[in-house]
């Protein structure tokens, strides 16, 4: 199947010619019958001699409903740009052909209808100079009569070889379905319709709508029920898990994780110069239509701040109109849907400059190298194709980018280290401030010999290896020589002072796990375990006087230390100030 919107002037026998085309009626509401003019979007379908199915999107030509004609055509790959013989070229003709012509269609047909009622060459030859001069180029033309039937034959050979010349949708990109209709059906709920251009809908489906989760109940396409529904296609869709005032045209439906839904985005503008676009313009892209609020950048550049958030990518196509006028302003481009604040002088300006080197196409090279750092799933969601594999986490980091991050880091390091020489190292959350960094894991990604991460810091490779400065390093190495035959023989203060061991120092050293305090008192670490075993292998209860004999050490040490095993839990004190190892095997579970 491939999709086709109808454009051209009202009563130029759009409808007439779909309905001769198809054996079907796009009109559906009752006062298009008694008027005899489109008001709403129509959808009927037929088979072409090859065999091939093309859908029909039949749009109203009256200039009150060119949101409406917009919100068909939006979504659609190519158009049937219908001129009445009789009545030649006329404003809605140009209007929506200009629409066309922004929205980027390049695939189209030229019908001139009512042949039967005059000369239809000067209004084919009319049409076939317009279409030219827009982005579908030339096209095939066909005179026919919607009444009579005439040409009605070679028209559908035409848009056989219409239907070929498309290119082929992909049936595994993600969805994104612009609703041009949504209603209830009594006991299956909400349904919306749409145009899938790309990607494949199946029932039990999950998909985003506005931020919510819901999942496709049932599919329909061409009036009949599919369990799989792959583009190019017309399809409604029965959701469950919403309820129909809460979708409306020009919501979309996506793939979960796969689009961004953003409110600011920088453009490139195809048709009036930005510096003539109204303050305010209407947007329209898929089925919808936004306001907008214009702030020119560059020649043909600007940042559009949209009144309600939408699923755009880079690359996008979208329409500029001027609602005021009635006028066309222009189809645009989207070139960044995340972009930059511009909060400080010259930003703009700046910003002008690079947007003029964008060319709209998504470039995981570019990209990277624009945002510097950035989530390899946003690239996704901003449409950029096969983005490279995570430096650290989910975060690329432009190579450029990170060497100069990691030459601020060895500075930020050494000038900490050289502030706090007895607290070295720079804590992971400190850096990723200094740096202007969105994540710690992206530290991690910039560090670079000599500099290595060790417990939660930045440190030098000039540090011990554990973490610590080298002359209380070699302190620490001191004391555990000091112990190595009596290791609850702790240093007093003065052989402390003799090793350059201060308070601070001992701090340091604490904390960075080399030694354990005991009150006053410094000890190895492992020696709250050692005095447990050795204390456990004497009779229970056992005095501080037998402790004190078993651990070979003084009072000095001793008394501290039990108190440290009482706060542990490792030992328990007894009212008669003996003590217990607590589920001891001599004592057992209760200490006694």
């Amino acid at each position: 199947m491939f999709v086709v919107a109808t454009a051209g002037h009202v009563d130029h026998g759009k409808s007439t010619l779909v309905r001769a085309l198809t054996g079907m009626e796009p009109d559906r509401l009752a006062e298009e019958q008694r008027r005899g003019m489109t008001i709403e979007l129509g959808f009927v379908w037929t088979a072409l001699p090859s065999g091939a199915v093309v859908a029909f999107v039949d749009v109203p030509g009256h200039q009150r409903f060119v949101p409406t004609m917009l919100a068909g055509a939006g979504p659609v790959p190519a158009a049937l740009v219908v001129v009445a013989a009789d009545e030649g070229w006329m404003p809605q003709s140009a209007e929506h052909l200009a629409a066309l012509d922004g929205l980027g269609v390049r695939h189209g047909l030229i019908a001139v209808t009512r042949s039967d009622l005059a000369d239809f060459g000067p209004a084919l030859e009319r049409a076939r100079a317009e279409v030219a001069a827009t982005s579908m180029g030339t096209v095939e033309a066909v005179a026919v009569s919607g009444t009579t039937g005439s040409g009605l034959a070679e028209l559908r050979a035409a848009l056989d070889r219409l239907g070929a010349a498309l290119p082929p949708p992909d049936p595994g990109a993600p969805v994104r379905l612009w609703v041009d209709r949504s209603f209830t059906i009594r006991g299956s709920g909400t349904v919306v319709t749409g145009t899938l251009g790309a990607g494949t809908l199946t029932a039990g489906d999950e998909l985003e709508i506005d931020g919510r989760t819901v999942r496709v109940r049932a599919l329909e396409s061409l009036g009949r029920q599919a369990s799989t529904v792959a583009p190019v296609a017309r399809v409604a869709v029965n959701l469950r898990g919403i309820d129909r005032s809460a979708v409306r045209r020009g919501t979309a439906l996506v793939t979960p994780d796969r689009f961004t839904f953003v409110d600011v985005i920088d453009v490139r503008v195809h048709g009036d110069p930005v510096t003539d676009l109204p303050a305010t313009v209407a947007l329209h892209v898929g089925s919808a239509a936004v306001p907008a609020h214009v702030r020119p950048l560059g020649t043909d550049t600007a940042r559009l701040r949209l009144d309600r958030p939408l699923p755009l990518r880079i690359g996008d196509r979208a329409l500029l109109r001027d609602p005021g006028r009635h006028h066309v302003a222009g189809g645009l481009t989207v070139l960044d849907v995340a972009p930059p604040p511009l909060g400080r002088r010259g930003s703009a300006r700046d910003r002008a400059d690079e947007l003029s080197t964008m060319d709209a196409r998504p470039d995981a090279t570019g990209e990277i190298r624009r945002r510097r750092v950035v989530r390899r799933t946003d690239l996704i969601r901003m449409g950029v194709p096969d983005p490279p594999a995570p430096l650290a986490g989910d975060w690329l980091i432009d190579p450029a980018h990170a060497d100069r991050l990691a030459q601020r880091l060895a500075d930020a390091v050494a000038a900490h280290d050289a502030a706090h020489p007895l607290d070295p190292g720079l804590l992971l959350e400190a850096a990723r401030h200094t740096l202007g960094l969105p994540d710690r894991t992206v530290v991690t990604a910039v560090v670079r010999p000599p500099l290595t991460v060790r417990g939660g810091r930045v440190t030098a490779q000039s540090v011990a290896g554990n973490g610590l400065p080298e002359p209380i390093a070699r302190a620490v190495a001191q004391v555990e020589r000091d112990l190595a035959s009596r290791p609850f023989a702790a240093p007093d203060a003065n052989r402390l002072t003799q090793l350059g061991l201060g308070r601070r120092e001992v701090a340091v050293a604490v904390r960075a796990g080399a030694l354990v305090r005991a009150g006053d008192v410094v000890l190895l670490p492992g020696a709250v375990e050692r005095a447990a075993d050795v204390l456990a292998s004497l009779p229970q209860p056992f005095t501080l006087s037998t402790a004190r004999q078993a651990l070979g050490t003084s009072r000095r040490v001793a008394v501290p230390l039990l108190e440290l095993l009482d706060q542990k839990g490792v030992t328990r004190r007894l009212p008669d100030d003996t003590r217990v190892v607590v589920d001891s095997p001599a004592t057992g579970p209760s200490g006694r």
